[in-house]
């Protein structure tokens, strides 16, 4: 399994042959995977040291050249130290600067709560002008990174640090910035994920199945701009949804998600994720248990919140 990290590395390495593009890494070149982009064209890499503010404002320059430009490093240090330069630096202005944020959510391991990012997404999604994607297997993250570099304008981009089982084939993904992905098909429950929760949602569907559950299963990939239209499809379709991320349940795509229902098609909801605590050191099977980032945590929701449709 390829991780969606190791999948934005190798993606950067070969759109590099086809789009004219700067990449800039913090230091991390090996963990966010950039260094296989430096290898292959490095007249177009930087490295500039553990100065990600600065490295924001860098990007932001060369940008103003008409040349787009990646800015990689931890979501922690990314969407947290550098929020100010992101924000004035980058989107105020509407720069076409795209933040490569590796190493978000608690699943990361054992790099404890420092550096388990669990609030990027609410402060990313928050700013004006930026636009939000996590994109849940290598297929996806190529098919993200892509979108990435064709829009005109800031982007962040969320990656995990561990092996993503495969959810698309390439030639079955119809990847676009504001619109989500149909799983899979049901009429009971709608399952809506990001990241590597879409493969724990799958699984968790299969469970559901075999209880005589039928659950549909959306990937929300981007999740600013979102597809409200298919939420709010799949709410009159199903009558209840689960959000499942690995992300605070407090501003994240769960949030999201309850803004277009509140709006649009209020439905009742179940928020599967971080539940406003921090992170901290261990395995990530263990970790996912701890937090409830499990497929059987994820049935349970399902369950939970199929009680009180009306």
């Amino acid at each position: 399994m390829l991780s969606t990290r190791e999948a934005y590395g190798q993606a950067l390495a070969e759109m590099g042959e086809k789009y004219d593009f700067y990449v800039l890494d913090a230091d991390l070149s090996k963990a966010t995977q950039t260094v296989l982009f430096a290898k292959k064209f490095p007249e177009r890499f930087m490295n500039m040291g553990i100065a990600e503010s600065n490295m924001m404002d860098f990007a932001a320059g060369i940008s103003t050249c008409g040349i787009p430009v990646f800015a990689s490093t931890f979501a922690a240090f990314a969407a947290g130290r550098a929020y100010d330069q992101i924000r004035n630096g980058i989107a105020y202005p509407n720069c076409n600067v795209k933040i490569g944020a590796t190493h978000g959510g608690v699943l990361i391991g054992a790099d404890g709560g420092s550096h388990q990012c669990i609030e990027d997404i609410a402060l990313m999604r928050a700013i004006p002008n930026m636009t939000v994607l996590c994109p849940c297997d290598e297929a996806e993250t190529y098919a993200c990174v892509q979108a990435a570099l064709e829009h005109e304008g800031p982007v962040y981009l969320r990656f995990g640090r561990l092996g993503s089982p495969k959810v698309y084939e390439e030639e079955n993904l119809d990847f676009a910035i504001g619109k989500g992905q149909v799983v899979c098909e049901g009429t009971d429950v709608t399952l809506i994920a990001i990241g590597d929760m879409v493969s724990k949602c799958y699984e968790a569907q299969r469970a559901l199945e075999a209880e005589g559950i039928h659950a549909a299963v959306l990937d929300m990939a981007s999740i600013k701009p979102i597809d409200g239209e298919l939420i709010c499809e799949f709410a009159k379709k199903t009558g209840c949804i689960v959000t499942v991320e690995d992300h605070n349940v407090m501003g994240g795509m769960g949030s999201a998600v309850a803004e277009v229902l509140a709006k649009n098609c209020p439905v009742p909801m179940e928020f599967v994720g971080i539940q406003d605590q921090f992170g901290c050191s261990g395995t990530p099977e263990d970790l996912a248990e701890h937090y409830g980032l499990t497929a059987a945590a994820i049935v349970r929701a399902a369950k939970k919140i199929m009680e009180k449709k009306g």
